[in-house]
């Protein structure tokens, strides 16, 4: 699998707008790089920030993902305009959804090697950066949410054209399943087991999944 790269996005936090009466930081509204290359760090890429590292940012969410896969559905079921960081992404990719990409699946991007670790869970802030208090929910209801990876070796990527290609297919669960896991309707024990047991899953997100599996 080869995902074309469409844009490299990155940002400080800043204020985007206020929440209850009061500001909101984030590192939302991230802009495409237009040189060359960029660094891939174990955090981040280079150039890019989070505003509140207890939900964002760190190993499991160094880089975060969407593919222009779903910008038709956005754009003509949901009347959202889209274009490169719309839903505050690092990269810009196409040619995969969350129902083609795995949880472990792995990606060499230049000089890096990026892995795939949990689905994104929508928040506020995508609200104020798209100025559609329903983005949040219609992420949720959908499913199109995106990926996040983390940085499984660090090094040099392109930032204009190239691709991300897959080099390692886990086999474990979609990238769907583990968001629907959370998110979803109810689901069978097994399948919920399947997603808590993929060995590439960030620990935030395997955590809600075995509370829910000890609710059944």
């Amino acid at each position: 699998m080869k995902l074309r790269l469409l844009s490299v996005n990155v940002a400080q936090p800043q204020i985007i707008g206020q929440w209850n009466g009061e500001a909101v930081l984030s590192g939302i509204a991230k802009r495409p790089l237009d040189r060359k290359s960029v660094f891939v760090s174990a955090t981040n890429i280079a150039g890019d920030g989070q505003a509140d590292l207890s939900v964002h940012g760190g190993i499991d969410k160094a880089v975060y993902a969407y593919p222009t896969d779903h910008w038709p559905w956005w754009e003509r079921e949901r009347a959202l305009p889209c274009e490169p960081a719309t839903f505050g992404e690092n990269l810009t990719l196409e040619g995969a959804d969350e129902t083609t990409v795995a949880i472990g699946d792995r990606f060499r991007w230049g000089d890096a090697i990026l892995e795939i670790s949990q689905p994104r869970a929508p928040c506020f802030k995508l609200a104020i950066h798209t100025v559609r208090p329903d983005a949040p929910q219609l992420m949720t209801l959908s499913g199109r949410c995106g990926w996040y990876f983390r940085v499984a070796q660090e090094g040099d990527a392109p930032a204009l054209g190239g691709a991300l290609v897959r080099v390692f297919e886990s086999g474990g669960p979609s990238v769907r399943e583990a968001f629907l896991a959370i998110f979803g309707p109810p689901m069978g024990t097994n399948r919920l087991r399947r997603v808590e047991a993929a060995p590439g899953l960030a620990e935030s997100w395997r955590k809600p999944v075995f509370r829910r599996l000890q609710g059944l």
